[in-house]
């Protein structure tokens, strides 16, 4: 655990590393947040705003694209991290391999594996 910031220092905010999963099946985005929670034993924090994301491991959570008005699938679920791009990779692949054992969903990560 790092010491909090001295008075007066500009602190930076940590470095996000991001992995996508693609689903190609239609959902909206409620939905999806709702979904990934239930199969990652999870909750949605900030559910019903813009920053809706769900917690999936230390360091890391999901969150769904905002598709645009009336825009079909395919919506991406970014998987953050702030730890490092393998580990976003790695708990997305997690993620992937949870959501297509519990859903029907059309899944894909796009990233190379």
């Amino acid at each position: 655990m790092s010491p909090p910031p001295l008075p007066g220092r500009r602190t930076d905010p940590p470095v996000e590393y991001c992995a996508t999963i693609v689903l190609r099946s239609p959902a909206t985005r409620i939905d999806a947040l709702a979904v990934i929670a239930l199969a990652a034993d999870s909750r949605v924090e900030g559910a019903g705003t813009l920053q809706a994301r769900v917690p999936l491991a230390e360091g890391a959570w999901a969150e769904v694209e905002l598709p645009r008005v009336g825009e079909p699938p395919p919506l991406a679920i970014d998987v953050y991290s702030t730890v490092s791009d393998d580990h976003a990779r790695l708990t997305a692949l997690a993620l992937l391999a949870r959501l297509e054992a519990s859903t029907a969903w059309n899944l894909r990560p796009d990233f190379v594996v």
